[in-house]
């Protein structure tokens, strides 16, 4: 699903117009990189956490040659499903 499928869909369940889905997404998408900017974690209830985390300084190895590579300490974005999702993909056959 990509994110024309999804303001549709949501539109449609809460009955109010796809510009209207839209804006609350792009207030969603800036609010969570606002908040990861600034170092803060974000968790909807049921749904997910999203964080900021830091990946250490590592050495590794350029699959190509085998030669070894020093790989720069980095922030990355941690995203953690909540019990809803969790539940929603354990009832799914496998």
């Amino acid at each position: 699903m990509n994110k024309a499928e999804l303001v549709s869909a949501i539109a449609k369940r809460a009955d109010v117009p796809s510009s209207t889905v839209d804006s609350v997404l792009a207030g969603l998408q800036e609010e969570l990189v606002e908040a990861i900017t600034r170092g803060e974690k974000v968790a909807v209830s049921g749904l997910l956490t999203v964080e900021r985390t830091q990946r250490s300084a590592r050495t590794g190895r350029n699959p190509q040659t085998g030669e070894s590579i020093d790989i720069p300490a980095a922030n990355t974005v941690k995203v953690t499903a909540g019990s809803n999702l969790k539940k929603a993909a354990s009832s799914v056959p496998v």
